[in-house]
């Protein structure tokens, strides 16, 4: 190959493509044609004399050598970039929407936060919160369907880590919680230490957002070769608040979403009798924003909206 001839548009289109991993998503991003984005792609594969990308019935598989070179190209652009001054974000001037999959929880204990920020700043920004129905948001970051996910994904964080350098999707822990068992005040156990066979024994209301009638606390029951009876399912921690507030059902929730429930008043918390590892609450997102200062803007609001929340556990 001869760089001293080598358009670095091509660089562009090669980098939007790796990481949409899609032909037309990579149009779109660049405001070209996809004829033109495959064109680009020949030129660049004639010019390294490599394969770059295999064809899939959803979108484009990177060859070894593409994945070899991509994080030098991506880090060079990422260099002239900043040589060339990307012009920085302002809250207060630059209009910006974003998509936020979250569930109801999440976003009643870090949203306020966020919301008081843009209102103190006069930010120029608005927010859209999408129904998260799922543990696994990566589809909807990879079909560009929302900007961010926030919530407790320990399936999909723990496959970002693995793929290491090669993801295509970033992380960021915002903050920690553990479940707890959650009651009506004057509830028959809420005045006794809570048992494993009290606990089985109880009627169950689990918070499921994709409905499934199963979740963290089941498989950890039957890891101890227990059962326990739910006896409704809901997907909103709201729901789950109001209905175990008027009955005898238990549910298990993180100690940070009492309050969201919004009946903190009327429930009790309790420990749990069976262990269940910590929640680790996190932000994903799909590389493709890593060089958009409205998204820095939107991350930090985040991070800042769980230092907050960390605080007020801790003085509580």
């Amino acid at each position: 190959m001869n760089f001293l001839t080598l358009d670095l548009n091509l660089l562009r289109v090669f980098d939007a493509v790796m990481a949409e991993r899609s032909l037309t998503r990579a149009a779109d991003r660049l405001a070209i044609t996809q004829p033109a984005v495959s064109n680009a792609l020949k030129r660049f594969r004639d010019s390294v004399g490599e394969d770059l990308l295999t064809r899939e019935p959803y979108g484009v598989r990177p060859t070894a050598y593409a994945e070899r070179v991509w994080p030098q190209v991506r880090a060079a652009l990422a260099t002239l970039r900043d040589a060339f001054g990307q012009k920085a974000f302002d809250p207060q001037i630059d209009a910006a929407n974003f998509r936020i999959a979250s569930a109801d929880a999440t976003a009643a204990t870090l949203l306020p936060s966020v919301i008081a920020e843009i209102e103190r700043t006069q930010a120029q920004v608005n927010l859209r919160v999408v129904p998260l129905t799922t543990r696994d948001p990566r589809s909807l970051l990879e079909r560009d369907e929302v900007d961010v996910a926030v919530g407790y994904f320990p399936e999909a964080v723990a496959a970002l880590v693995a793929q290491g350098a090669d993801a295509t999707l970033r992380h960021r822990q915002l903050h920690q919680s553990e479940y707890v068992c959650v009651m009506r005040r004057g509830h028959p156990l809420a005045e006794q230490p809570l048992t494993l066979d009290a606990f089985c024994q109880a009627h169950h209301l689990l918070v499921s957002f994709s409905g499934r009638p199963h979740g963290f606390v089941d498989q950890a029951l039957i890891a101890l070769n227990r059962t326990r009876r739910i006896v409704l399912t809901v997907n909103q921690f709201f729901t789950a608040g109001r209905v175990v507030s008027q009955s005898d059902l238990l549910t298990v929730l993180p100690a940070s979403f009492m309050a969201a429930t919004g009946y903190q008043s009327a429930l009790v918390e309790r420990p749990l009798p069976l262990h269940l590892a910590r929640i680790h609450v996190a932000v994903l997102w799909h590389l493709r924003h890593d060089d958009d200062r409205a998204h820095q803007w939107l991350l930090a609001r985040l991070s800042d909206a769980a230092q907050a929340l960390e605080a007020a556990r801790a003085a509580s």
